[in-house]
């Protein structure tokens, strides 16, 4: 029960950010998007019928009125979940995307055509399909990454792919393409040329080193080349077959760690690329963590897959992605993955709308800033005066924004700035978008708790502390208002407490799932208790309660003209 709230709560909110949903790029539009949702919805029933012989899970929405688009294909997603649920049970295949992470009505449709895809493969077997299979272009069936790669070659760069969707190794073929193309746009300038020799050359040198420690020193197998000359035509190629030989030699003949690429390009720096992945791993595989003394592959991202590290140089080039603030570790890859792919579907707005660009620029009168939208990570006020751009704004009657400038890129309040509340509210929404915040100015100082109020600035009014609620007879509350469920509820995440699993929010009742007409919640009374749950302060001027992680029933909770007896609070990993 617990995992079907938690799939339709996000479902509703990609419903509420209907109103954001922004163009596709050139790669990603679909010629008949209408068309193509419902043959997914086809394919998904067809599927399902099968799997739980004509049943459905519980929850099942069945939604086949494709005229709201934004909740058909939520709903389409919701659905796949829960058939995933049934044949993989709470576990995932490799390549699940998963959960929505943009506002793009195309890319979640995209992503859901490749995630049923694979559930059709785990039931069937590998591209074993019946007959009334409606199925979609190869290109859905590769992965997220190179998705997004091509969409972002095509869009920003112009680019004309040429594989055709009816060869067999499609997404093999358009990851050669893309590949070159990254090569030409972002891989092929001065400095990486001269760099490049030398980073073969370290390559070399942490295969000896790992050698030293598997065999001993200076002792080595047969055939072994051990060329060191950093200006030898055959350094990349001596290094890949010696990498070969001692792989053979201590896991070995021909076996070799998943993810091995064992393919060495004509391009110097894919060359270098590809040795540098395969010894990383190699070097995993034979248990050396933390690295012999002396080694040079320093880059954690060196061990990831190659069409990830290809995003991740054009999303550095078009976006200034930057990897700071991800963990190294065995999960390094995996958030690189997940920020990466996050940022390119759901692109800052276009630098090139200079018009509507200045509209979001202003200064700062002494903001508060953080590092997240909940205001939790403070650190330090914005001087007066500095310079920023704004991005994306909460949602809801939430002032937070998320803003960059020189040196910083960090959440504030509209209020304390010069940026009009009309252009503030025409932001697209923060919802299902994570941007990578940092605060490297003079002024940053933290992160740290917020200061205590002086009497004067932004801090004051959102820590307003009110009165809690007298308690009240829920009995008499039906009589007076109308009933909802819980998926009518708005919740605003302010402050999560780990060590209770518990949330600080806001609560809006709304008169439908969409979640657009609501009102304020005045008062929670909790059944279990006897009493009212206590107002802890306010955020624009709406109570916040405190909540602990997961689905409440036996309450009150009650608008102007709405209540509810139960609310889901959803702990920070979901969100």
């Amino acid at each position: 029960m617990r995992r079907k709230r938690l799939f339709l709560l996000v479902g509703v909110a990609l419903v509420v950010m209907a109103g954001v949903v922004w163009a596709a790029p050139p790669a990603q539009q679909i010629d008949n998007f209408g068309n193509f949702v419902r043959e997914v919805r086809a394919d998904l029933e067809l599927l399902v019928d099968e799997v739980l012989a004509g049943e459905r899970p519980e929850g099942w929405t069945s939604n086949d009125d494709s005229r709201n688009l934004a909740k058909y294909v939520a709903d389409l997603w919701f659905d796949n979940e829960l058939l995933a649920n049934a044949v993989f049970g709470d576990g995932r295949p490799t390549g699940w995307i998963g959960a929505p992470s943009t506002s793009s009505a195309v890319i979640v449709a995209r992503n859901v055509r490749h995630d049923l895809e694979l559930t059709a493969d785990e039931y069937w077997g590998f591209d074993n399909r019946r007959p009334q299979w409606r199925g979609a272009a190869p290109r859905f069936r590769c992965s997220r990454s190179l998705q997004n790669l091509v969409s972002l070659l095509a869009e920003m760069h112009s680019v004309n792919f040429l594989s055709p969707e009816t060869a067999f190794n499609f997404c093999s073929l358009v990851t050669s393409e893309a590949e070159d193309q990254v090569l030409r746009i972002a891989l092929s300038t001065p400095e990486i040329q001269e760099q490049t020799p030398d980073l073969i050359l370290a390559v070399r040198g942490d295969l000896e080193r790992l050698a030293d420690e598997e065999l001993g020193l200076n002792t080595r197998p047969a055939g072994w080349r051990g060329n060191r000359d950093r200006n030898s035509v055959t350094l990349a190629s001596d290094i890949f077959l010696d990498l070969d030989t001692l792989a053979d030699a201590q896991l070995g003949a021909g076996q070799r760690p998943a993810g091995w690429i064992g393919i060495i390009p004509n391009a110097p720096y894919f060359a270098y690329r590809n040795l540098r992945h395969d010894l990383e791993l190699l070097a995993n595989a034979l248990g050396r963590a933390p690295r012999p003394r002396g080694w040079q592959g320093l880059d954690p991202m060196q061990i990831c897959d190659p069409t990830l590290q290809n995003l991740v140089a054009m999303a550095v080039l078009d976006y200034q992605f930057s990897r700071e603030g991800l963990t190294e570790g065995a999960a390094y890859c995996q958030q690189l993955d997940v920020a990466v792919n996050q940022l390119v579907e759901n692109p800052p707005i276009s630098e090139a709308a200079t018009e509507q660009d200045s509209r979001f620029r202003a200064e700062s009168r002494l903001a508060f800033s953080y590092l997240d939208q909940a205001a939790t990570q403070y650190m330090g006020v914005m001087p007066y005066g500095i310079e920023f751009k704004a991005w994306y704004r909460n949602y809801g009657e939430s002032t937070m924004m998320f803003v960059s400038g020189q040196d910083f890129a960090v959440f504030i309040d509209r209020r304390w700035t010069t940026l009009d509340e009309n252009d503030f509210r025409s932001l697209p929404t923060i919802e299902g978008v994570r941007p990578l915040t940092f605060c490297d100015a003079i002024w940053c100082n933290g992160p740290g708790p917020t200061p205590t109020p002086t009497g004067s600035g932004a801090i004051e009014l959102l820590l307003n502390a009110s009165t809690p609620p007298a308690p009240i007879n829920p009995a008499d509350v039906s009589a007076e208002k109308q009933q909802v469920s819980w998926n009518n509820i708005r919740v605003t995440y302010l402050l999560d407490n780990e060590a209770l699993k518990s949330a600080q929010v806001t609560l809006e009742i709304c008169k439908t799932t969409s979640q657009t007409d609501c009102e304020p919640v005045t008062l929670v009374f909790d059944n279990n208790l006897g009493a009212a749950k206590p107002v802890l302060s306010q955020f624009n001027g709406l109570n916040v309660y405190e909540f602990t992680y997961g689905y409440t029933a036996n309450l009150i909770i009650e608008g102007a003209t709405l209540f509810s007896p139960d609310v889901w609070i959803s702990d920070p990993t979901i969100r």
